[in-house]
């Protein structure tokens, strides 16, 4: 078995960087694809892609940012809850909707191309990570609103797997506790 020690040390040091701390520059759109690539490379029984990509530059996360404004608005949200979402959109330097775009499949069900689409933004969020980039992967009620999704132009039978946030990390988050394994796993022999 041949085993890569950079990868594995990549994956037991990874961490999200909050949205909070991303900044300019963000990738061009050059090294985007090749990131959108890379997070591409994921399981996805019967080869049916059910997920699409939609990048969001700049002018477009400050017109969604209106748009969330404007949702929190209509709904009645707390203004914190409208403010945070917002705020989020306006001051991220790039963001991916991954959208999870189910097919219609005799053979593959619903759940596994649900699992694709998580897949998808676990990819890209590490694939950002290991380029250098900062990013993370945000979902909150804006990812679930009808209206935030309908001015995103997603077909009824979509919806958001994930806000994927990239930038250039201005700081280092503390790390945070793990998760006991040995709690969490069970051996069967």
């Amino acid at each position: 078995m041949t085993q890569d020690p950079a990868a594995m040390a990549f994956l037991l040091s990874r961490r999200s960087r909050p949205a909070r701390m991303l900044a300019t520059p963000a990738p061009d759109r050059a090294t985007l694809t090749g990131l959108l690539t890379a997070a591409a490379r994921v399981p996805d029984h019967g080869k049916l892609e059910p997920w699409r990509f939609i990048v969001l530059t700049a002018p477009a996360l400050a017109a969604l940012a209106r748009t969330v404004s404007a949702r929190a608005e209509a709904l009645g949200l707390p203004p914190e809850a409208a403010d945070k979402a917002a705020v989020t959109f306006a001051q991220s330097p790039l963001a991916v909707a991954v959208v999870a775009s189910p097919k219609p499949s005799e053979k593959i069900p619903q759940i596994e191309q649900t699992l694709s689409a998580g897949a998808v933004c676990l990819s890209l969020v590490n694939a950002a990570l290991a380029s250098g980039w900062g990013a993370c992967w945000l979902t909150g009620w804006a990812a679930m609103d009808k209206g935030v999704q309908d001015s995103l132009g997603l077909a009824p039978q979509e919806w958001i797997a994930g806000f994927i946030h990239i930038g250039t990390s201005s700081a280092t988050p503390p790390e945070r506790p793990r998760p006991d394994i040995a709690a969490l796993t069970t051996w069967r022999d």
